[in-house]
């Protein structure tokens, strides 16, 4: 493979969310679905980014391998969702790696910002628990074992 390709890890999904509760809550439900995915997380923007650079607190990780999917809050420490969603679309090497904003955000503004910088999709985290966990699990079917991701 060519140097500065980016491939997909496989099985991984990169969960970007700062609240300790609903990144639990994630866990839980992949846990319990029947993926069993390796899920990595990211707890702000920046980790986010390093993660996908291999730089800060991820050198050494091979940025050349991406995730198969980001799933990616919006309201965050140190750069919001939205930022990192930009500068994911920005590079060369990212700018077409699957983004689902998962949010608890039904704002309009907030679906048109995210739609308007390459959003994939665009999921309210719902408050129940039943339908939280049937809705990530929903979210990691389709793009782990249904999507096709780009080629390399």
């Amino acid at each position: 493979m060519a140097s500065g390709v980016a491939r997909h890890e496989p099985r991984v999904i990169l969960l970007v969310d700062d609240d300790p509760n609903d990144v639990d809550l994630t866990l839980r439900a992949f846990r319990t679905g029947p993926l069993g995915n390796h899920v990595v997380v990211a707890r702000d923007g920046i980790e986010a980014l390093d993660y996908l650079h291999g730089t800060g607190a991820h050198a050494g990780r091979n940025p050349a391998h991406l995730p198969q999917v980001v799933l990616l809050d919006l309201n965050l420490p140190m750069i919001d969702g939205l930022e990192v969603l930009r500068r994911i679309r920005a590079d060369e090497r990212t700018r077409r790696l699957p983004v689902v904003i998962l949010t608890s955000s039904g704002e309009d503004s907030d679906k048109l910002a995210g739609y308007g910088l390459g959003a994939n999709s665009y999921v309210r985290k719902p408050v129940d628990f039943r339908q939280f966990s049937e809705a990530v699990n929903r979210l990691g079917m389709y793009w782990m074992l249904v999507n096709a991701p780009p080629p390399a």
